[in-house]
């Protein structure tokens, strides 16, 4: 088994701290390269998981190879990105709202959508702790958006 499939696999392990760096370096190769391109399907796929932390891993490895989408596999599955603006895990949510700056700068085509998805986006749901933090999440991503 190579590095990058070995990477791959790393991402679904059970021990968070193992899949996490796992991510980090995939984030980390999609910097330099179109090599982990390859893998978006996958990385469409975590975003239906049960699990939150594969969904947040899902979130930052698709953003991260937005700007090598020449297959345009974002625009295929924009919808099922943009839902996990309100989460039900706040803290997901906060990632994919992190992240939308990034996915808008490399897909022009998609800053309408992001720009209507994060205005219409009802955060009351959330509870008073978290709730106020998201919403500034997202008031931060409209304005960098919006600047693009």
């Amino acid at each position: 088994m190579n590095n990058l499939t070995f990477l791959i696999n790393s991402i679904f392990d059970k021990n968070n701290n193992t899949a996490c760096g796992a991510m980090k370096t995939l984030a980390e190769l999609s910097e330099q390269s179109d090599e982990i391109y390859a893998y978006m399907d996958i990385f469409a796929e975590m975003l239906k998981s049960g699990n939150s932390y594969v969904r947040n891993r899902g979130l930052i490895l698709i953003a991260a190879n937005a700007r090598w989408d020449k297959d345009f596999k974002i625009d295929e599955i924009i919808d099922d990105y943009l839902r996990h603006i309100t989460d039900p895990k706040p803290i997901t949510a906060r990632q994919c709202i992190a992240s939308l700056p990034k996915i808008a700068e490399s897909k022009p085509d998609l800053r309408t959508d992001i720009l209507k998805a994060l205005k219409s986006a009802d955060v009351s749901h959330y509870p008073d702790s978290m709730r106020g933090l998201v919403f500034k999440d997202i008031q931060n991503a409209l304005r960098e958006v919006e600047k693009l």
